[in-house]
């Protein structure tokens, strides 16, 4: 009967053998104030009543965003928002807790997303940052994923929001934009000419051989035609005689 009353007081007091972890959860273990090696899992887990107690630490993915600015390769001021999904690595969440705390977003995330933005930002000018998007966000996710899991805070994932630059910036980008239209434009046309003049001298290299051959064909006709008409007129003088051959071999007889 003691002892059963003892226990209700205790488990009243906070005072039970046992703790639970939550899903997505690893437990800290502090006894007498001094954080224990190792961590608890999910489900059920056993403790020394009174002088132990559990820290729940989640381990799921979280997502922190975070506003920068810094300056390119050619000091053009930029501002962007990033976005990191991020989780603890479960087996040291002790480690974390005993060095960092719950705070390791205000004192580790945010400034190492501010100092790899400055560092990445800083190779590129600032039309590359447009022009070389994607491989901006790897060079960032791979610093950031460096420097974070000394922390043993694993990187799942950055997204980074389009860089803003100032207005007389944009306003030039504007302008070389418009030009280059303007250039690719008249590139077009030109090239246009060109394969009109080509269809032009093709169109009249095919006349100039047509003309050509009908230029032979006629010589030829002409030809034939004198021919015929030659003959012609060599019947037309001929007086009906025949040719008679002397001192040939074969004379022509003269027929009456």
């Amino acid at each position: 009967m003691i002892i059963g009353a003892l226990i209700i007081v205790m488990l009243l007091m906070g005072g039970q053998p046992w703790s639970i972890v939550g899903p997505g959860q690893r437990g800290v273990l502090i006894r007498l104030g001094a954080v224990q090696k190792g961590v608890f899992q999910e489900g059920l887990n056993f403790k020394m009543p009174f002088i132990d107690r559990v820290v729940r630490v989640n381990v799921q993915v979280q997502k922190n965003e975070a506003k920068a600015e810094a300056a390119s390769k050619d000091l053009q001021i930029i501002s962007t928002v990033m976005a990191t999904n991020y989780h603890l690595i479960p087996e040291a969440v002790d480690e974390v807790y005993q060095k960092i705390g719950l705070a390791f977003e205000d004192k580790v995330i945010q400034p190492a997303v501010q100092e790899v933005i400055k560092a990445v930002t800083a190779k590129y000018t600032a039309e590359e940052l447009i022009a070389k998007r994607g491989e901006v966000k790897s060079a960032i996710r791979t610093e950031l994923t460096d420097r974070l899991v000394t922390f043993n805070i694993k990187v799942v994932e950055v997204s980074v929001a389009d860089f803003n630059f100032s207005r007389t910036f944009n306003d030039a980008i504007e302008a070389k934009q418009v030009a280059e239209q303007q250039v690719a434009k008249s590139r077009n046309e030109l090239e246009r000419i060109k394969v009109e003049n080509e269809q032009k001298i093709s169109q009249a290299k095919a006349e100039a051989e047509g003309l050509k051959i009908q230029r032979q064909e006629i010589t030829e006709s002409l030809l034939k035609l004198r021919e015929i008409e030659n003959q012609r007129k060599a019947i037309e003088k001929w007086d009906g005689k025949l040719p008679s051959v002397t001192g040939g071999a074969m004379p022509f007889i003269q027929v009456k």
